[in-house]
């Protein structure tokens, strides 16, 4: 945020489609407008956001990469240098270039900063003019650059009508990371903490490239496994009730956890996973049948946030030709049913119910 920013420049260069460094610079945010220092601490703080488990990822880095690797070094040399070690910059860029496909024309955006971290007492009181300590970080912005389409403007000011011309304008970052982790309000050198703004698509190639650590799965991938685990270990026991159970119960787990207002994620592990199987009214043969294909899916400690299973807001039913999306506080209402052989899903509808916005009446 610009009124608590200690950012003071920001480095970084274009790169074409060719993968190519077509320019770099060194930008100081005193000799811009403050519009346009606002702008770009905005995109740089679009790299902060989304949700830990989905957007954000926990990289952690071995004990041995923390004692002696190249790619710990290079980030520490850049975090300690304040980004003015020439060597470590370059070396960071061309790993970017080399590892990440991406579409067109982007940008590198690296900038440093030191944050005073205020005292907090044990009764919680925060006090920000006692600081004990000092987060010193780097964040990083991968930046698409995308060409405007012309258009047509009116002037306000000149009572006419101009071209505007197609134009480059700096898209939201596509992927970044701080490094070094901030937890438990202290730097954290075993972790950094990596963005990705498709949550389908975590550019693992990226990740290996700066932290030479296994990629997590990314949130997307998490849900489209769960759901054919799912839908392959259950057999004749993936009812509607069953699933719509499971999901209510992961739907209950994420709002308790939003009430308790813990910091720390929500993640449940393979038991927890198995405890929600068992208490839907699965059968013992398929929870294990679930469990063992769980580890080759997941790996057997992984732990999986619910928010990543399911979503929180929708139930939605679906055939090849019809969609319904269902309030997950009334999945009541919605039930299956075999009637002469064939195969129906049932709502119950009492009043309110419209077609293309039309009132009917059901008789």
């Amino acid at each position: 945020r610009p009124d608590r920013s200690g950012i003071s420049h920001i480095r970084g260069c274009y790169v074409n489609e060719n993968r190519e460094i077509v320019s770099q610079f060194d930008q100081s945010l005193g000799l811009m407008s403050q519009e346009e220092s606002e702008k770009l601490l905005a995109i740089l703080r679009r790299t902060l956001s989304g949700t830990l488990g989905k957007n954000l990822a926990d990289i952690t880095f071995s004990t041995q990469q923390v004692v002696d690797s190249e790619e710990h070094r290079l980030l520490m040399a850049l975090r300690g240098s304040s980004l003015a070690d020439e060597e470590a910059v370059q070396a960071l860029f061309q790993r970017v270039i080399s590892s990440l496909t991406l579409e067109g024309n982007y940008l590198i955006l690296l900038a440093h900063d030191t944050y005073d971290v205020p005292y907090r007492a044990k009764d919680g009181e925060r006090m920000d003019d006692a600081s004990d300590q000092v987060f010193s970080y780097i964040l990083c912005s991968i930046c698409p650059v995308k060409l405007t389409k012309p258009a047509l403007s009116y002037f306000v000011y000149e009572n006419a009508f101009h071209d505007l011309k197609a134009d480059w304008v700096v898209s939201p970052p596509e992927a970044g990371f701080l490094f070094p982790a901030f937890d438990e309000r202290t730097t954290n050198l075993y972790n950094a903490l990596y963005y990705s703004r498709d949550i389908g698509e975590n550019h693992p190639e990226l990740i290996d490239a700066l932290f030479r650590t296994p990629p997590p799965m990314p949130a997307a991938v998490q849900k489209e496994t769960f759901e054919s685990l799912l839908g392959e270990t259950l057999a004749e026991d993936c009812s509607y009730h069953v699933v719509q159970a499971v999901h209510s119960q992961l739907r209950d787990m994420i709002e308790e956890h939003k009430a308790s207002k813990e910091e720390q994620p929500l993640l449940l592990s393979k038991g927890e996973v198995r405890s929600v199987l068992s208490s839907c009214g699965v059968a013992a043969p398929h929870v294990d049948a679930f469990e063992a294909q769980y580890d080759q899916a997941f790996g057997p400690e992984a732990g999986l946030s619910p928010r990543n299973l399911v979503d929180p807001k929708q139930l939605e039913v679906r055939t090849p030709d019809v969609t319904i999306h269902v309030n997950p506080e009334r999945s009541d209402l919605v039930e299956t049913r075999m009637i002469e052989g064939t195969r129906y899903i049932l709502i119950r509808a009492n009043e309110g119910v419209e077609v293309n916005g039309v009132s009917i009446q059901i008789s």
